[in-house]
């Protein structure tokens, strides 16, 4: 492995009407649940968050582990077993057990559907988030599923306060951009031949909201993410571009289908 490299996958392909992801938006809109792969020289295979859990695909397994009208309501219909995080994997020839680490920007299910695919690796996340994610306000617990979480205790969790590099040597390195959530966090990599980008998770779930700085009603402190939008538009000024999870236009971008950004 020469150097670092990303590569992109869709682990959730969702249909919700838009004025879930940006407030008073009409119309429904499709978007993808983007995933990065990320092979550091020396860290080996990092993920950057996993998705929607393959129980999600079946309609009974569904209804029962996110919970009633939950899989109606995002309009997970085309979600289906191949698109779970293991099975990309595997298509990459890579095994869930390659992976060394798990990154999470935060826990929604969304995000952390994948968890327990990965018994091995040291899983990392801001230390707000693990602890509202296991007790959050009630209006936002439908977005938290228990279920994901349910081998936590027996994984090797990494917990960090404030923003973090990875591996100490300015490749990967993690910022907390709280506001959808306590403790979501985004990553800026810095890649030898392309540059830095930063995969800002849900800093933004549409570019147009996003520009526009209209919340999306799951997000935790509207305060705290315009402060979070106003850093990440500098950034962007900066010459590092920000890709939001699900924009799919954003996801058109990124490296997909075995090809990587180096």
């Amino acid at each position: 492995m020469a150097g670092l490299r990303l590569t992109a996958v869709d682990a959730g392909p969702l249909r919700p009407d838009k004025n879930k992801l940006v407030a008073f938006a009409a119309g429904t809109v499709a978007i993808p649940t983007t995933v990065g792969i990320i092979e550091h020289p020396k860290g080996g295979i990092v993920l950057w968050d996993t998705g929607i859990n393959d129980a999600v695909a079946d309609p009974d397994r569904g209804e029962a582990y996110w919970g009633p009208g939950i899989r109606d309501a995002f309009g997970a219909h085309g979600f289906t077993r191949e698109h779970a995080i293991d099975a990309q994997l595997e298509r990459l020839g890579m095994r869930p057990a390659d992976v060394r680490y798990v990154v999470y920007s935060h826990l929604h299910l969304d995000h952390a559907g994948g968890m327990s695919y990965f018994p091995n690796a040291i899983h990392i996340g801001q230390r707000d988030e693990f602890r509202y994610a296991m007790w959050p306000d009630p209006w936002n617990r439908p977005v938290y599923c228990p279920n994901d979480f349910r081998d936590i205790r027996a994984l090797d969790i990494m917990e960090i306060d404030g923003d973090f590099d990875l591996f100490a040597d300015g490749t990967m390195r993690l910022v907390k951009t709280p506001g959808h959530t306590p403790g979501h966090q985004s990553l800026i990599l810095d890649l030898p031949h392309r540059g830095k980008v930063c995969l800002g998770a849900d800093v933004g779930h549409q570019r147009d909201g996003f520009e526009a700085m209209v919340p999306m009603p799951w997000d935790w402190s509207l305060s705290a993410m315009t402060l979070t939008r106003l850093r990440m538009k500098q950034l962007h000024r900066s010459g590092v571009p920000v890709f939001l999870c699900h924009e799919a236009m954003d996801f058109a971008e990124l490296p997909t289908g075995g090809t990587f950004w180096d």
